[in-house]
């Protein structure tokens, strides 16, 4: 996924909301939704010579294993902050999710490295982000764009009209 990261990890945000009243669930998606890609400057850094989706910031079991041991924690010690750092995890998640559509994912690294992947993007144009404009993937990113647009817009209605009312 090329842009629907940050739009996902918002339907998440704006879902978590509306059962929960707990403090900086937004941020919590937001941030968790687009964190695991912040390895991209060590990709960058190091000559881009290992994609970045065989980083540990790109391994389920990874962010699965912290989530089973801070979510206890912060149940106990914070529980009013509980909500958003299990929405934090959930976009974590959701990120590897949205990755594995068409992209190689190790998700039982480091016990076993195979790749799973729902659909392969073929290098059909000389420029990689060409070819993944225009494969029917792009179009579910766009979707989901299109739908965290709808929902920021309902949602700043709704706000406008309780403000008014």
């Amino acid at each position: 996924m090329l842009i629907a990261h940050l739009p996902a990890g918002y339907i998440l945000a704006s879902a978590a909301r509306q059962r929960s009243a707990a403090p900086r669930i937004m941020t919590a998606a937001l941030v968790g939704s687009v964190l695991p890609d912040f390895d991209m400057v060590y990709f960058f850094l190091t000559g881009g010579k290992v994609h970045h989706h065989d980083y540990v910031s790109h391994w389920p079991l990874f962010w699965l294993a912290l989530a089973v041991v801070a979510l206890p924690a912060v149940g106990r010690l914070a529980p009013r902050w509980f909500p958003a750092a299990a929405v934090f995890f959930a976009a974590l998640m959701l990120h590897m999710i949205m990755d594995t559509v068409a992209a190689p994912m190790l998700w039982l690294a480091p016990f076993d490295w195979s790749k799973l992947e729902l659909t392969t993007v073929p290098a059909t144009y000389s420029n990689w982000v060409v070819s993944f404009l225009l494969h029917w993937t792009f179009g579910l990113e766009l979707l989901i764009c299109a739908t965290a647009l709808i929902v920021a817009v309902r949602r700043n209605r709704r706000v406008q009209s309780a403000e008014r009312a």
